[in-house]
């Protein structure tokens, strides 16, 4: 079986500890395509199908990463990596039925490619290979992996329902963010510190600095969606679909009469007629800014939980992977 080398935008100031990462997402692509190497050819070709349209892998990378807070080189890192990668790539089947979406990762989405039938029984399919790895790293793995899911799923129902009266829309957004996103990303890191023997203290600031980044993670994708040109990716995607990113948020909270034209178009799904001007307003507003402002800060946050590590290779790759957050939303 011929296995693409990984790839990650993302670099490390290390160049050793660069190639021991490289070298071990190749493992993990490995290891993902082997989880669905199943006899039943469509699951087989469904299962494999987001594996194969590739990703960031930045949640395995982050496990990978903090394993060397402690032993690198102990049992079960990789276990852990992959079993929370497909975790993800679960959720996306998922997602995509809910969205309605068409494309992911460049490619068809699966149910756009076969049903919505088949894209969710490959997701829980994905789930179930998951747990089967999480069976045999231990009973306290597979607790913190049940509550990890209950977080995410919890997040993603707080999304498609009414804010409670009373609690501010961006408060409101940002802990869906840490629950949908945060809290896998968070399990990401505190499982590579975990596996590879760091102390509890170590292993505490691990998983915090996972949520804190996991909220970066998706606040700069929101911005991107604003920001890129066609030359990346597609922009205004959110807009078109009426989710409600944290620049929008900010738009719609902004009480500035110049703004008006603004909060009109983005109170819900921009219809594509107006998509260019939604952007460009967007773009020139002060709640890009604002967004933009809230990303770094949730930059710095996680930056001083990295600082406070022990020194060493991993404690600088997570001081790098701050860096690549700010400039990705470039």
């Amino acid at each position: 079986m011929t296995t693409r080398r990984a790839q990650t935008a993302l670099t490390f100031t290390d160049e050793a500890f660069a190639e021991a990462m490289r070298a071990s997402l190749d493992l993990v692509e490995e290891r993902l395509l082997k989880a669905v190497d199943t006899e039943q050819p469509l699951l087989r070709q469904s299962g494999s199908h987001l594996i194969r349209a590739g990703g960031k892998r930045f949640r395995p990378m982050l496990t990978l990463a903090c394993a060397h807070l402690g032993d690198p080189n102990r049992p079960n890192i990789l276990e852990a990596a992959v079993a929370l990668e497909l975790t993800h790539l679960a959720t996306l089947y998922h997602d995509d039925v809910m969205d309605e979406a068409l494309v992911r990762r460049g490619a068809p989405s699966a149910n756009a490619r076969w049903d919505n039938s088949v894209a969710i029984l490959t997701g829980d399919y994905l789930f179930s290979q998951a747990a089967q790895i999480m069976a045999e790293l231990g009973t306290d793995a597979v607790r913190l992996q049940a509550a990890t899911f209950a977080r995410l799923v919890r997040g993603q129902i707080n999304e498609t329902m009414p804010r409670p009266e009373g609690i501010d829309a961006v408060e409101w957004h940002l802990e869906i963010l840490s629950e949908k996103t945060g809290s896998l990303i968070a399990t990401c890191a505190k499982f590579g510190a975990w596996f590879g023997g760091a102390d509890e203290a170590v292993t505490a600031i691990a998983e915090e600095y996972g949520e804190v980044i996991g909220v970066a993670f998706q606040i700069a994708d929101d911005i991107i969606d604003i920001t890129s040109d066609a030359s990346g990716k597609t922009p205004g995607t959110d807009l078109l679909e009426g989710v409600p990113t944290l620049p929008v948020l900010y738009a719609l909270a902004d009480d500035d009469p110049a703004g008006a034209r603004l909060r009109e178009l983005v109170a819900g799904p921009v219809p594509e007629e107006d998509l260019d001007e939604a952007l460009a307003l967007l773009r020139a507003s002060k709640a890009l800014d604002r967004a933009k402002e809230t990303l770094r800060q949730y930059q710095a946050r996680a930056r001083a939980l990295a600082a406070s590590l022990p020194e060493g290779a991993a404690r600088g790759a997570l001081v790098d992977i701050c860096d690549y957050m700010i400039e990705r939303d470039a």
